[in-house]
């Protein structure tokens, strides 16, 4: 089930500082909160200086709160000369509403041009991480909204500082667990810091059990003591959580152009890497992701699946992610205004309204049949879903916009097929038909869709080709449409003078418009908008036929792709499986690439590259291109 975050509640006590009535304690020192967060858990950890000619640094916070420490870390952060770049990871189980939070930092007015950025960015207070990024990506927030110890548990990171800033262990004491230190430690790397104004025995024999060694320091203020510590050295366990590969090299090939490809390629370059993009055809997004316009909504189920979560985070992430793209002189076409997801039946209706209740309103909300007519701008059969941030995008644009975003660290090589890959002296070589070598990089990334099958290096990957036939309807045949509509099946708004209806799912490669498929097409038009279909003949419609990448359990491959027939243990887990060196995957993407693309780039740039992973482990887990060689193994075991 959906759990949903209960919100903090905004009070302060008589003297103006703010606190938690539910934990019946101050968020920050009644002296001066940007001064406790200097002097405890900024000097405390040894910074500005420790961060000094680091290429990255990363730091945990354990309560993020007001978001006082974060803005505190940003400001000093940005006086240093080539800062580094700063991950900043936090858990809050009570986020601040936008506006409460706003409220909060209009008393810091040092911090305003950094809280205003920080409330601009501030996601729906839904569960699981949520990645924004300011400064251009060089200083980048990831928020885990949820209990403590489950985030800290599907974190995957090496974190270097630990700001412990939880209300009184008395108080809320599942914010100073030996289970939450305990995952400290394992998310720790060598020469680890931490400090907290807590000096609680509990709190520093804790400590002292998960390899951490402290001592007492002045506090701030009024308080005589705070705590600052560092991981033992001989209890360092840092995770391999990138590719040694990329260690000694910033150099890859991205196979494939479509939004994935070109995604990725922005994600890596932002990093400072130099990349090289091959596409088959003679222009970006040539495939699947060459549709004109493509819906952007989430997916909800009643068990809160893998699905839906992973959905749920790219959903979110996608429209952060597009409107920098545009506020750095990159924009796309796109109507995020909301999308319309009608019910099937009585019964799905009444499903869609129970599950829509324990959602917050601006990420979802139950409209009844008159109020779902009134949004389409024509009678629906049945009431519906109402997204408020969904809509529709223009694929092919956004891939535009991606690849100029990436600048001259990008070599995009148009009209490149792609028939063979090979190592070589620990290089990635990509051939074309007659053995020419056409890039070469310690790192490749296969990224074109059902096309990845073909080549040796991926055999038993199983990706499937589905075929997609889009109709295009002139808007003066069809009403108004305001919104973007679904009911198995999708009509988004007049892009161009074109509305897109689709589409169509068949298992052949024929690229021919069929009126058979535009008439299953103008079937879904009269689920939708019941009697817009009349007039409409399918002999008529133009369209556009494109390919999906499908996998068995509808979720993409993201990750290093398995060494084809390397012999397994018989309880081999995921990790353990062998991996070819520099090679990874980000296909079968399916009908929901419009989605997930762009932070499912952010999450394997940041494997790549060693960054803290923007989804949790569970997720990554689900992703792997591994996972259906393991499931075989099993089965056969």
């Amino acid at each position: 089930m959906f759990e949903p975050i209960q919100p903090a509640r905004l009070d302060f006590a008589p003297e103006g500082t703010p606190v938690s009535r539910d934990y019946d304690d101050i968020y920050h020192a009644a002296q001066g909160g940007p001064g406790q967060a200097r002097h405890v858990f900024l000097a405390g950890n040894g910074l500005p200086d420790r961060w000094r000619g680091r290429e990255r640094f990363v730091i945990l916070e354990n309560g993020f709160g007001t978001g006082l420490n974060f803005l505190s870390t940003w400001a000093a952060w940005r006086v240093q000369d080539a800062p580094c770049r700063l991950h900043y990871l936090a858990v809050e189980k009570h986020p601040f509403q936008r506006q409460d939070l706003a409220r909060l930092h209009a008393g810091w007015p040092e911090f305003q041009p950094l809280a205003d950025a920080l409330a601009a960015a501030w996601p729906v207070l839904t569960p699981g991480f949520h990645r924004l990024e300011f400064e251009g990506g060089r200083v980048v927030l990831t928020l885990m909204m949820g209990e403590a110890e489950t985030c800290l548990r599907r974190l995957r990171a090496r974190v270097d500082a630990f700001y412990l800033d939880g209300f009184d262990p008395r108080r809320n004491p599942a914010m100073w667990s030996p289970q939450v230190f305990r995952a400290l430690a394992r998310l720790a790397a060598p020469e680890a810091t931490l400090a907290t104004w807590c000096v609680a025995r509990s709190v520093r024999d804790d400590l002292a059990a998960a390899g951490f060694t402290t001592e007492k320091r002045p506090g701030y203020a009024g308080k005589r003591d705070m705590l600052v510590g560092r991981l033992a050295a001989d209890q360092a366990t840092p995770q391999a959580i990138s590719d040694p590969t990329a260690q000694t090299t910033r150099t890859a090939l991205i196979i494939g152009g479509g939004i994935a490809g070109c995604a990725l390629a922005q994600r890596l370059t932002t990093r400072g890497w130099q990349v090289t993009l091959l596409e088959a055809h003679d222009h970006l997004a040539g495939e699947g992701s060459g549709n004109l316009a493509g819906i952007v909504r989430p997916l909800l189920s009643r068990d809160d699946n893998i699905a839906s979560r992973l959905n749920r985070a790219c959903y979110l992430h996608a429209r952060r992610a597009w409107e920098s793209l545009e506020q750095a002189g990159f924009p796309s076409r796109r109507g995020l205004d909301g999308v319309l997801q009608i019910a099937r039946d009585q019964e799905h209706e009444a499903l869609q309204q129970a599950l829509a209740g324990s959602y917050p309103s601006d990420y979802v909300r139950f409209l009844d049949q008159t109020q779902a007519s009134q949004q389409a701008g024509w009678p629906t059969a049945f009431g519906g879903w109402w997204f408020p941030l969904g809509g529709w995008a223009s694929p092919p644009t956004l891939c535009q916009a991606l690849v100029a975003a990436a600048g001259e660290t990008l070599d995009v090589k148009l009209g490149s097929t792609v028939t063979g890959l090979e190592q070589r002296d620990g290089q990635w070589q990509v051939l074309d038909d007659t053995g020419r070598i056409l890039a070469q990089a310690p790192v490749a990334i296969l990224a074109q869709g059902a096309q990845a099958g073909e080549l040796e290096v991926t055999a038993g990957l199983p990706i499937t080709p589905v075929r997609g036939q889009v109709s295009h309807v002139p808007t003066q045949r069809l009403p108004a449409i305001p919104h973007a509509l679904c009911c198995e099946g999708y009509l988004t708004p007049a892009v161009d003078g074109i509305h897109c209806l689709g589409a169509s799912y068949a298992y052949d490669l024929g690229r021919e418009l069929r009126p058979l498929e535009s008439e299953g097409n103008l079937v879904r038009l009269g689920r939708i908008l019941p009697g817009a279909e009349a007039g409409l003949q399918a002999t008529s419609l133009a369209g556009r036929v494109g390919f999906r990448a499908a996998t068995p359990d509808r979720l993409p491959l993201l990750g290093p792709l398995p060494v084809p027939d390397a012999p397994l243990a018989r309880d081999i887990q995921l990790r353990d499986i062998p991996r070819l060196p520099g090679l990874y995957g980000l296909l079968g993407l399916g009908s929901r690439g419009l989605v997930w693309a762009t932070l499912a780039a952010e999450a394997l740039a940041s494997q790549i590259q060693g960054d803290p992973l923007p989804l949790e482990k569970d997720l990554m887990d689900a992703l792997d291109p591994a996972r259906f060689r393991l499931r075989a193994h099993r089965r056969r075991a």
